[in-house]
């Protein structure tokens, strides 16, 4: 599935709305256009339970929001003490309902290895909810073993990122299902993404999953409308490259496909 971080973009006039818009229905614009969102909102401020309902009411049967778990836990307490943060969570991101694609565990920069931390928080998940966790900090992949072991248990993807069209982290797939976030390119206009770095990623994913596995693509570099346009190249690279893609516009720039 490919989709963007986020929808409420004001630059995205005339590339994936059309100007005279309303922005009470991006969403529904959105969601005719793409099946996916990773909804990054939770992460600075957590919606209530109504809130994800009527996300779920203005969105197609499909449509997958991944959600982006709430700074609170990851950022300030640091995954301590995870299982209120987890529940809460859980009890809110309910209101999706079908809608609710995997959790995205983004931890700082400045997070340094800790196994039995990642542990204790994904331990407060059930089976059922699947967990992408984001690492940032070099010392993560000093513990190779224990972190790919820890990964496989709880059957959580390590989440391949993306930055100034490199992987920033190590291609390891834990997981029958797969998440990577695409977050600044070095094409021009800054910060898309060229054509050679797009192909290269479709050929990272083929690689590791086969078609018939879930693999959840995002574009985070949302400046000017280059998620969307991004988003829509490397969907058709991966249709090129015979991989099954989920809705994109053809022809981002405010019509629909």
């Amino acid at each position: 599935m490919v989709g963007t971080s986020g929808w409420q973009y004001k630059d995205w006039r005339g590339v994936l709305y059309p100007p005279g818009l309303p922005q009470r229905l991006w969403l529904e614009e959105y969601a005719a256009r793409f099946a996916t969102v990773e909804n990054n909102n939770a992460f600075y401020r957590l919606p209530t339970t109504e809130v994800f309902r009527s996300w779920r009411e203005r969105t197609p049967d499909g449509f997958v929001m991944a959600v982006k778990a709430s700074r609170f836990l990851t950022h300030l307490k640091r995954l301590r003490e995870p299982e209120e943060p987890v529940h809460r969570l859980l009890d809110r991101t309910a209101g999706l309902g079908d809608r609710m694609g995997p959790v995205l565990l983004q931890l700082p920069a400045t997070f340094h290895e800790d196994v039995d931390a990642l542990d204790a928080c994904l331990r407060c998940f059930p089976a059922t909810v699947r967990v992408a966790v984001e690492l940032r900090h070099i010392s993560w992949w000093q513990a190779e073993t224990r972190l790919r072991a820890l990964l496989e248990r709880h059957g959580s993807a390590l989440c391949w990122a993306d930055r100034g069209s490199r992987p920033v982290t190590p291609l390891w797939r834990t997981a029958s299902w797969g998440y990577v976030r695409f977050h600044a390119g070095l094409a021009q206009p800054p910060p898309r993404y060229g054509h050679a770095a797009l192909k290269s990623w479709v050929g990272r994913i083929t690689g590791a999953w086969p078609d018939e596995d879930d693999v959840y693509v995002y574009f985070n570099n949302d400046t000017g409308g280059a998620a969307v346009v991004d988003a829509a190249r490397f969907a058709r690279s991966a249709t090129a490259a015979g991989r099954t893609v989920s809705r994109t516009p053809r022809s981002p720039g405010g019509t629909r496909p």
